[in-house]
C-alpha cells in the first residue's frame, strides 16, 4: 500500500466527511441563528462558513526576523516554494499559505479572499494594505496534502518598531489564531530580544496558548552553559507576558536539514526535534476534536455576548438622556459582567475582554439591540449540554482511522532512531508508489564514485556481504544530519527491504549522503537512474 493510498482510504474519508457535516449542522442550526440575532460579527470574529470546517489542519509559523520562520518550513515539507527567501535581514513581507495543489501556482491576496473554497473570505476586513501582503503558494507536496502551514512576516524589533506596516498585524494574527490547529512560535537563540510588536503579537495569542508551541531555534550553536542561561531568560519573559499557572512548552532545537553543529547538548536537541513533530504529525488525527472545540469556545462566547447585549437593551430609556445613559452602561460593564454571572450562572472565563468590549459598543445604538429570546438561548443550551456528547463517538472513529504524515513527519522513520528499536528491520519502509516509472537501463550515476564508498564499506566490518542496521546508523550519525533526513536515506537506499545494505545500498546512501551536504534536496521516491542495476529487476516486480 503507498503513501498515498493510505490517505485516500474512503472509509477514513468517509468518517472524517461525516464529523466534518454533522459540525457544520450543529453550528448552521444553533449557532448560527443566534449569532445573527445579536450581530455577534459586529464584536467579535466573522460567521464560519463551510470552508471553515472543510479546510485541512492549519499552521502558524511566526516569530522574529532571521528566527528561522521559512527555513523551519522548508524543512517541514522538504522542498523550495515559490517566493521564499532566506537571510538575516527582514526577507518575508507577507503572509503566505502554503496549500496542496495539483500544480504549482501562486494566488494573491484579493483573489483569495473571494475564493469560498478556501478559509481566507473573511481576512477582507483588514483592507487592501493587508490583501497586498497576503497570497496562497499551492504546490504538489505530500506534506500539503494534509496540513496547510501559514509563514508569515518577522515580527520587528525594538530598532524598527517605528516603522508602519499599514495594516493592523496583532489583528491579523489573532484571527489566524483562532482558525489554526497549532502556533509555532520561533525564537533565534543569539538574539533573544522582546520588542514592542512582539509584545503586541503576544497580546494577539492570548486565549489561544493551548495551541501555541515556543521553539528556541539554532541551539547547536553555542555551549550548554550559554543555551541554560538563554533559556531561562526565555522562560521568565514568556512568564510575564502569558500570566497563567501553566508553563509554555518550549522546544530546543536547530530546525533545518542541513548538518547541526556538534555540541555537548545535540542528543537533547534529537529529542526536541522528535517530539516537536509528533505533536504536528498528530494534527490531522486531532483536526475534528479541535473544530469541535473551537465550536464549544465559540458557542459560550455567543452566550455571554447575547445575555450583554439583551441586559443593555433592557437598561435603555426609551426616550430621554439615551446618549448620556449609554455611556454610564460602558463605563459600568465590568459591573454588569458580574450581574450576568451571577444571575444567569454564565462563568466568567466566557466572557470577552472587558476594555475590547467597551471600545466595541461605543459605535453601537443601543436602542437597536435584541432583547433575549428564550427560544433561541434554549437552542444553544442543548448544543451545549446535549448535541456535543451525542457526536462524540463519530470523533473516536475518525481519530483512529487517520495515519501519520509522510515524509520528514513521518513519525515510523523517528522511531526507528531509538535504541529500543534496534531489531532486524531498525528503520520500517514504506512501500512504494502502484505507479511504474519508466526505468533507464544505460548505466548507474553511482557507479564512478562506487570505490572510495566500497572502502567505507568494508571498514565497517559488513557480515555476509551486508551491514547491519545499527552499524550503518552509527556511521550516518557522524555526517551530523538530522535524524529525520537520515531515516528518509535509509528508506530510499534499503531498495530490498531486508533491514540491511549491501555494497551497492550502501553506495546509494553514501551518495545521497553527500547530494544532502552539498545543498540538494533528496527524492520522495528513488529515480530510476539512482536504482543499483543489480536491484533494478526486483524493482519493476515489486511495482508491479
Amino acid at each position: 500500500m503507498s503513501i498515498r493510498r493510505l490517505w485516500s482510504n474512503p472509509k477514513s474519508l468517509g468518517d472524517v466527511n461525516m464529523v466534518t457535516e454533522e459540525l457544520k449542522n450543529l453550528y448552521y442550526k444553533r449557532l448560527l441563528p443566534i449569532e445573527k440575532y445579536y450581530s455577534f460579527h459586529h464584536f467579535h470574529s466573522p460567521s464560519y462558513e463551510d470552508a471553515d470546517f472543510d479546510n485541512k489542519p492549519m499552521v502558524l509559523v511566526m516569530g522574529q526576523y532571521s528566527a528561522g520562520k521559512t527555513t523551519f518550513i522548508r524543512y517541514l515539507i522538504e522542498q523550495e516554494f515559490p517566493g521564499s527567501r532566506v537571510g538575516p535581514e527582514p526577507t518575508t513581507d507577507c503572509f503566505t499559505a502554503l496549500m496542496y495543489g495539483d500544480t504549482e501556482r501562486i494566488i494573491p491576496g484579493n483573489a483569495l479572499t473571494v475564493d469560498p473554497k478556501k478559509p481566507f473570505r473573511n481576512l477582507n476586513i483588514f483592507g487592501n494594505s493587508f490583501l497586498n501582503r497576503l497570497q496562497c503558494v499551492q504546490m504538489p507536496n505530500q506534506v500539503l496534502e494534509n496540513i496547510s502551514i501559514i509563514d508569515t512576516p518577522g515580527i520587528l524589533t525594538a530598532s524598527k518598531r517605528k516603522l508602519s506596516r499599514g495594516y493592523d498585524f496583532p489583528a491579523v494574527l489573532r484571527w489566524f489564531a483562532e482558525r489554526v490547529d497549532r502556533i509555532i512560535l520561533l525564537f533565534d537563540s543569539h538574539k533573544l530580544e522582546f520588542s514592542d510588536e512582539l509584545t503586541w503579537a503576544f497580546g494577539a495569542l492570548l486565549g489561544f496558548e493551548d495551541k501555541l508551541r515556543v521553539v528556541l531555534n539554532k541551539a547547536d550553536r553555542m555551549d550548554s552553559q550559554q543555551l541554560m542561561r538563554v533559556y531561562g531568560a526565555l522562560m521568565w519573559s514568556l512568564g510575564k507576558v502569558f500570566r497563567t499557572p501553566e508553563i509554555l512548552r518550549v522546544y530546543i532545537g536547530s530546525f533545518w536539514s542541513e548538518p547541526r553543529q556538534m555540541c555537548d547538548h545535540y542528543q537533547l536537541i534529537e529529542l526536541e526535534e522528535e517530539d516537536l513533530l509528533s505533536d504536528i504529525r498528530n494534527l490531522p488525527r486531532n483536526a475534528a476534536v479541535r473544530k469541535l472545540n473551537d465550536l464549544v469556545k465559540r458557542a459560550r462566547l455567543v452566550r455571554a455576548h447575547a445575555h450583554i447585549i439583551s441586559y443593555l437593551k433592557q437598561e435603555m430609556p426609551t426616550i430621554f438622556c439615551k446618549e448620556s445613559k449609554k455611556h454610564n452602561l460602558i463605563y459600568q460593564l465590568p459591573v454588569i459582567f458580574t450581574k450576568i454571572q451571577q444571575r444567569h450562572q454564565v462563568p466568567a472565563g466566557d466572557f470577552p475582554d472587558c476594555t475590547k468590549m467597551q471600545e466595541k459598543l461605543l459605535g453601537h445604538d443601543f436602542s437597536k439591540f435584541k432583547a433575549l429570546k428564550p427560544a433561541l438561548m434554549t437552542s444553544l443550551d442543548k448544543l451545549l449540554t446535549t448535541d456535543i456528547a451525542n457526536r462524540m463517538p463519530l470523533l473516536q472513529q475518525q481519530e483512529m482511522s487517520k495515519k501519520s504524515l509522510p515524509s520528514v513527519l513521518d513519525g515510523e522513520f523517528l522511531g526507528t532512531f531509538r535504541p529500543e528499536h534496534y531489531r532486524r528491520d531498525p528503520f520500517k519502509e514504506l512501500p512504494k508508489d502502484d505507479e511504474s516509472s519508466e526505468i533507464d537501463l544505460d548505466g548507474w550515476v553511482v557507479e564512478r564514485y562506487k570505490p572510495k564508498y566500497d572502502e567505507i564499506f568494508y571498514n565497517l566490518s559488513p557480515s555476509e556481504g551486508k551491514l547491519s542496521g545499527t552499524k550503518v546508523k552509527k556511521w550516518m550519525i557522524t555526517t551530523l544530519l538530522p535524524n529525520s533526513v537520515l531515516a528518509h536515506i535509509w528508506r530510499l537506499s534499503d531498495i530490498d527491504g531486508d533491514g540491511m545494505l549491501d555494497n551497492e545500498e550502501f553506495a546509494l546512501a553514501v551518495h545521497l549522503i553527500e547530494g544532502k551536504l552539498e545543498g540538494h534536496w533528496l527524492p520522495r521516491q528513488l529515480p530510476s537512474h539512482l536504482v543499483p542495476p543489480s536491484k533494478r529487476l526486483s524493482t519493476v516486480r515489486h511495482e508491479d
